[in-house]
This record gives structure tokens, sequence and C-alpha cells, in this order.
């Protein structure tokens, strides 16, 4: 769905901007003291100065000297082995000096030293093991990063007719990609979409999600037929998957002006969300296995025909969404909460929603979670094609058949 990395795709690069005529020394100066004072250990050196102030007021000499070796510790958490070094040694100054003005026996007082010196070297080296820990942990995120906007690329804002919104959150914030998967094309057939879940999780769900992205983005270019999309993909992945491998997904196209096909693979239900604000899930009329077991059936997939027209949205999801629960155990309520922050801006839905299922779960999903908001706008009707091109070469007229309910048509 900041628990986990969030993004909105259709949102590029903010690049910070200098104010025209601004002196770059001048600028740099300013800077340097904000990075100094970041660099001070505070709170440690407060640390020591609380403990000399109490062993001078108290006089009692030995009895306090050894909280100094408080400082150095407290520092390696937070600083770097310089810091660590710095107030180690300010602390093993202060407490020399309030030794002897105390008329501790140096014998006792060399041990009390030498054992805050040893305390100040292991936490240098502990602060010095953590900053190398935390640079190969910043290598590892940017390659991450990259991988991401290499499988889950950008969706613009606006494609053909529709208005798109996009929040992707991993359940694991510090790889910031997992096997949730989605993609939006425009092609010459309209434009497709996909969403879908992998099963697992790590490096080979999102091995998954790249070859089920790459089949979907050729294979939607390709293919007249969205049925013929997926099952390419069905092929693919029968040959590459293990025997328990699979992957749930809802395929969308848009062949025409006032309707939506749909093929869903054992995943959730889209939710169709009218022009009027009401919310109603598209469920199939004869739901296929998922991606990877069509073996287990003998039935062909079955194209859902949705009405879609101006103004109507389509909330596609995964279930890291619909499986988010409270502490009391209580799944998300989607359609629900839709329905609270219905909108004509997607964007406004989706960060409405997102922070909504934060709260929900207490801040931090147990699940990568993905959330497409498509919405048909007013002035791309007349862009609609009425007839769609059959993978002979031939071209049919685009049925308009009636409705049964407002969700969905039949096969």
């Amino acid at each position: 769905m900041r628990q986990a990395e969030e993004h909105d795709d259709h949102h590029g690069p903010s690049w910070p901007f200098r104010k025209r005529g601004a002196r770059p020394g001048a600028a740099a100066s300013r800077g340097a003291v904000p990075q100094l004072a970041a660099g001070i250990p505070v709170l440690p050196v407060l640390i020591v100065c609380g403990v000399v102030w109490v062993d001078v007021l108290g006089g009692s000499g030995l009895f306090w000297l050894p909280l100094l070796a408080a400082g150095p510790a407290l520092a390696a958490s937070t600083n770097g082995f310089r810091g660590v070094l710095c107030v180690g040694f300010l602390a093993a100054a202060l407490g020399g000096t309030l030794g002897a003005r105390d008329g501790v026996p140096a014998r006792e007082l060399a041990v009390v030293l030498s054992a805050l010196l040893a305390v100040t070297l292991a936490s240098a080296l502990a602060s010095a093991l953590r900053g190398r820990r935390e640079r190969v942990l910043d290598a590892v995120r940017s390659v991450a990063e990259a991988a991401q906007h290499a499988v889950l690329q950008p969706v613009p804002q606006n494609v053909g007719p529709f208005r798109v919104a996009v929040r992707y959150s991993a359940a694991a914030a510090e790889a910031r990609i997992g096997g949730d998967l989605y993609a939006l094309v425009s092609t010459p057939h309209g434009v497709r979409l996909i969403v879908g879940d992998v099963r697992g999780k790590g490096l080979p769900a999102v091995g998954t999600a790249a070859l089920v992205l790459g089949i979907f983005r050729e294979a939607a270019y390709d293919e007249p037929d969205l049925l013929a999309v997926v099952g390419r993909i069905e092929r693919s992945l029968a040959r590459n998957l293990g025997p328990d491998d699979f992957v749930t997904a809802v395929v969308v196209g848009h062949p025409g002006e006032g309707r939506l096909e749909m093929v869903n693979c054992g995943h959730a239900p889209p939710l169709l969300i009218s022009a009027s604000g009401e919310v109603v899930a598209a469920e199939s009329t004869r739901p296929a296995p998922p991606l990877g077991l069509r073996a287990l059936v003998a039935e062909p997939p079955c194209l859902e025909i949705l009405p879609f027209s101006e103004g109507d949205q389509l909330l596609l999801y995964t279930d890291g969404v619909t499986e988010a629960r409270d502490r009391a155990r209580t799944f998300y309520p989607l359609a629900e909460g839709v329905a609270r922050h219905v909108s004509d801006e997607p964007e406004r839905v989706l960060s409405a929603v997102h922070d909504e299922l934060l709260a929900h779960v207490g801040g931090r999903l147990h699940d990568d979670a993905a959330l497409l908001l498509l919405r048909m706008r007013a002035a791309d009707r007349s862009r609609c094609v009425g007839s769609v091109q059959e993978p002979g070469g031939g071209a049919r007229t685009a049925e308009r058949t009636s409705c049964p309910s407002p969700s969905r048509l039949g096969c």
C-alpha cells in the first residue's frame, strides 16, 4: 500500500530547485552548520555531563565514575566512530580530573579509566561496523529500487481514455519490491492492463512477476483477442513455473465504447464504481484457475463483459489489501472504504484508502499490497471505437448486450 515503501507510478522524480541568484558558497556555508550539529553526539555528552554534575554535588568519588561509560556506549548507536572516540576521551579526561579531585586511590582510578577506555574502543568498533552495514543496506536498497522500476514500470496519469492512479506497498520495506504485479499499456487493440499476485515471496516471486509482466506487455500488443493474451501468459508459465507455483491475475481490456473485457484467473474480483458512486464487485460467472494451473481444468477461461462508460471507475487490487487485519483480526472492508472516499480524482481516492488501510493495520502491512484505479474521462468518449479485430484479421461489431446486473455481463 509509511510501513512499507509506497509509490505513485505516475509521479516522476522531483528535483530540488535553487533560487535564482543564490550564491553556491553561501548555500554551502548555511548547510555546513546543520551538518556539523547533526554529527555532534549531544545526548551522550549530556549523560557524561550529568554524571560529572552528580559527582561534583555529591562528592562521592569513585562511586559515580563508572557511569561515565554510558556516554560512549550510547554514542555507538547514534554516531560514527569519531563521535564515539570524542565522547570516550571526554569522559576519561573528566573522570581522571574528578578522581584526582576526590582523592581516589591511583590504582582504583586507573582500573576505572582503563575500563572506560575499553568500552570506548569497543563502542567505536561497533559504530564502524554499524556504519558499514548501513552503507551496504543503502546499496541494496538502491538496487532493489532500480529493479522495482524495471519490473513495475511507471504508469502515467492519463492513458487513452482513462485517468489512472496506482498505489503499491511492499511488506518488506527494505526490499521495496515484492510478488504483486501490475502493468497498463496502450495498444492498437485498446488499453489493456493486468494486476496479479505471485504465490510466494522473495526473489523467486519477483522473478515470476517480471516474467508475467514481460509476456503481458508483448502479448498485449500482438494479440487482438484478450483471451489470446491470457493464453500466451499461461503457456509460458506452464513451461517455466514449478508444479506448485501459480499466479492469480485479472486481465482487463478496453476494446470499444461503453464496455470493458475482463478475464479473472483466480484473483479477487475488481470493484466497479459507477458515476453515481455505487460500488459493486465485478464477480466472474465462471472463474478460471490461476495462471500456471490451467492443466487442472478442461474448460477455457471466460471473457467477462463489463459496462463501463463516462465517469465510471474500476479498482483492481491484490489480497494484501483485503486480507489486512487489525488487532481484533478483522479484515479491512475495501468496498466500504472506497465508498466512503469516492471522488472524481483517482489519486485522491487511492490516497485516502491507502491511509485508511495503514490506520486499520496499525501502520504495518504483513503482505504486499497493490491498488490500481482507472476512471473513464468524459472528454474521451468520442474516441472509443465500435469494432474489435478478430485473430484472423477480420473485424466484428462490438456487441451491445443488455446487462443483467450493473456490475457485469456473463460469458
